[in-house]
């Protein structure tokens, strides 16, 4: 009989029961309501029937939602039929807007009324807007808060630093926000707002100063979280930039941009014209395509997987176009070299000790069967600027004729200057005496415990000397570019096994390309960047990833630690932003961003 009834239901034929649950105001206990219904009954005409039963008020803002679909009820035209909707369904009738807890880049925590049945792309974008456009919405995303399956609810510190922010000031239907409940995200929860993709466009400090505030909070706690790696040298180099911004914010207005230097807008639009041509001035880019820069030096070399009593030996190498080749010295290098290094590809870390006057290079070169490791070492600051510079652009296929070489150069020497612990010269070392700094604030816990205060802020303050007279949006840049340069930057983590393989490995995700890495070793396999990605696939039955790249090159993998949905999402994501110009008033392609980040719906 029970069947019969749902089948008779299913054309609309025969009236059934359906619960449904009806929250008030807040304050207010839900109450439960039997309504009878027939399968061709309309998701308008069912929250009619609802309203026609309970106490009169202003409904507007309710909507049905579907607990064991965990989905919206929203298209109000559709029959309870193809909805799906049967007897045992568990509805809702519930506010759209609820409160919510959103924890800033900066740690600061908002709370704000929302709407949980917008999708996350415009729930984040309402965000931004409300915030003074803090970023676009495809690259700020709101995340759980990683303490809240770790402590129990604490009432009291619930509300400490706690800003408070009523957007339903024009009206219910004025607020488009966060996460739906199809997120299992709760009344009054605290989601983190993050950067979500490291692709960070236009920064101009004429207009951006809150996003870049944002920025370099997410910056300083990933650095003092010890979420991303650095030596001692660069966190002694980050503690400075932040007791420097430290000490402009709490002597001056932090709204005052009096005295950041004042920016043409034709000039920055003409030369953000030449970035995007990527020749330089009109009257060089003859002589740019036509006489590529070379680079020639004497360097030292290292292999680790070769057997040899000097690590370091001397060569005379010479870098034209992407390859770096090297012979026995100078003399020999009209005939064949000893061996050539093909960089586009290649991973190019830094392996530097300002201090120690140690400039050396790491390179990880693509082979059929994993990555070569290659170690070179240069003299100076100025050689090692323009090699690693060299081998930046080499690595992405571009050779040192393009525009981007020389400003790559001066951006390294900064880098480096920034990490240099002694003061520039003709300016005098600090007065300890009069300085007062709670060193321990600016840096992680662990260089904390490795050295005394007194030693500590000695250290910290001759490394200030090198940015003291920075104004307080260049310091913040200067922050934001030094994260950026640390070797493992933007990379997110996942383990995974590949097709074909019997092991657990690890996949890491940049803006710009994967890597395969060993789990044992720690060190990279090989690389695939997505330019050279044709098209990738998800097989969401058995959770599969499946990536084909050019020469015929094709992977496959499953995701381990988390749902392969997230990977998707960081290639589709970072594929979408490759898509974007330098246009400030370029509109996003919401349905484009949805395409290549939602393939399972």
């Amino acid at each position: 009989e029970a069947g019969a009834m749902i089948t008779a239901a299913e054309h609309g034929e025969t009236s059934w029961e359906l619960s449904v649950q009806v929250d008030q105001k807040a304050g207010d206990e839900s109450m439960k309501f039997k309504l009878r219904v027939k399968g061709d009954l309309h998701i308008g005409g069912l929250m009619l029937k609802l309203v026609e039963k309970i106490t009169p008020q202003d409904w507007s803002d309710h909507a049905l939602w579907w607990e064991q679909r965990k989905c919206w009820l929203l298209k109000t035209h559709w029959t309870l039929d193809k909805y799906g909707i049967q007897a045992d369904a568990d509805l809702r009738y519930t506010p759209q807007h609820k409160p919510l807890l959103l924890q800033l880049p900066n740690m600061k925590t908002i709370k704000l009324t929302v709407s949980f049945s917008s999708v996350v792309f415009k729930a984040v974008g309402e965000i931004c807007r409300i915030l003074s456009e803090i970023l676009c919405p495809s690259s700020l995303c709101p995340c759980y808060d990683p303490s809240r399956k770790k402590k129990k609810k604490d009432k009291n510190s619930a509300n400490d630093d706690l800003w408070d922010i009523d957007l339903l000031s024009g009206g219910p239907g004025g607020t488009g926000t966060v996460k739906h409940r199809a997120q299992d995200i709760q009344d009054e929860e605290k989601l983190l707002l993050r950067f979500k993709y490291n692709v960070f466009f236009d920064l101009n400090p004429k207009y951006d100063a809150i996003r870049i505030t944002q920025l370099y909070e997410q910056a300083r706690w990933s650095i003092l979280l010890e979420e991303i790696d650095c030596t001692e040298e660069e966190m002694l180099m980050f503690a400075s930039i932040q007791y420097h911004i430290c000490k402009l914010t709490m002597s001056s207005e932090p709204l005052d941009h009096s005295n950041e230097p004042e920016i043409d807008e034709v000039e920055a639009a003409l030369s953000n014209l030449e970035v995007t041509l990527e020749g330089g001035h009109m009257d060089r880019i003859l002589e740019d395509i036509t006489d590529i820069p070379e680079l020639a030096d004497s360097l030292r070399l290292f292999r680790p997987k070769r057997l040899t009593l000097r690590p370091y030996k001397e060569y005379w190498f010479v870098f034209k176009d992407t390859t770096i080749s090297y012979y026995k010295n100078k003399e020999a290098s009209s005939g064949e070299p000893i061996e050539q290094f093909h960089l586009r590809g290649c991973e190019v870390v830094p392996d530097v000790n300002v201090t120690d006057k140690k400039f050396g290079i790491k390179l990880l070169l693509p082979v059929a069967d994993g990555m070569n490791e290659v170690y070179i070492r240069c003299d100076n600051e100025t050689q090692y600027a323009k090699w690693k510079a060299a081998c930046i652009l080499a690595s992405k296929g571009k050779t040192m004729a393009y525009s981007s070489y020389k400003s790559e150069v001066r951006n390294i020497q900064s880098f480096l200057q920034m990490k240099s612990l002694a003061p520039p010269p003709g300016q005098a070392a600090p007065d300890l005496d009069t300085m007062e700094m709670n060193a321990e604030c600016f840096v992680s816990p662990r260089y904390a415990k490795k050295h005394k205060t007194k030693q500590l802020t000695a250290r910290i303050l001759e490394a200030h000397q090198n940015i003291a007279r920075l104004s307080l949006m260049e310091a913040k840049m200067r922050f934001i570019q030094a994260w950026q340069s640390l070797p493992e930057f933007g990379i997110n983590y996942y383990i995974v096994r590949f097709k074909g393989s019997k092991k657990d490995e690890i996949l890491g995700i940049s803006y710009n390309r994967m890597i395969r890495i060993d789990m044992s070793s720690g060190l990279p396999v090989t690389t695939w960047r997505f330019a050279n990605m044709k098209q990738w696939n998800v097989n969401w039955e058995i959770r599969q990833v499946t990536i084909e790249f050019d020469q015929n090159v094709s992977i496959a993998f499953c995701c381990l630690s988390c749902d392969c949905k997230v990977v998707h999402e960081f290639i589709g994501g970072y594929i979408f932003l490759s898509t974007r110009s330098k246009d400030q008033n370029e509109t996003l392609d919401e349905d484009l961003f949805h395409k290549l980040t939602g393939g399972q719906e």
